[in-house]
């Protein structure tokens, strides 16, 4: 039995909203180690996440994401207020977002889903097991999940 060709994938850009920057290296050692062909996007907070998705404050060129990677614990606008605009904006809403945090709070997974969250993933301390995290969350949103072209 032959088993189906796995599709093409797809490369889109990734924004990774991350102020921690032991996360962030993780994050890029993830995409590199794994071969990840997507281009990786970084910003350090909820407001530079907005400005980077409504192009603005030094992001007027920026593109738009296919996947966001979203910290719930950020500087000027925190994660939850990020992810409830972006699925609250007609424009935006259709962009996955995965939470990506070091909480396993049950407050925190309930709220994240209610406003909207396409995954929650508690990050795993360990670098293989965080690096496997990420392989698996572009193997799944990449390879399989069919996104929409901007």
């Amino acid at each position: 039995m032959t088993l189906p060709a796995l599709p093409e994938p797809q490369h889109i850009d990734v924004l990774l909203v991350e102020d921690d920057p032991g996360d962030e290296l993780m994050t890029r050692e993830a995409f590199e180690d794994n071969k990840i062909g997507n281009t990786l996007h970084v910003v350090r907070d909820g407001l530079e996440a907005l400005d980077f998705l409504y192009r603005r404050g030094g992001h007027e060129g920026a593109p738009r994401p296919g996947l966001i990677l979203l910290d719930l614990n950020l500087p000027k606008y925190d994660g939850r207020q990020v992810l409830e605009t972006i699925k609250s904006d007609a424009d935006l809403a259709h962009i996955p977002v995965i939470v990506l945090t070091t909480s396993s709070a049950e407050e925190d997974i309930l709220r994240s889903y209610k406003l909207h969250a396409n995954a929650y993933v508690t990050k795993p301390v360990d670098l293989d097991q965080f690096v496997s995290a990420i392989r698996q969350i572009d193997d799944f949103f990449i390879s399989f999940v069919k996104l929409p072209r901007f």
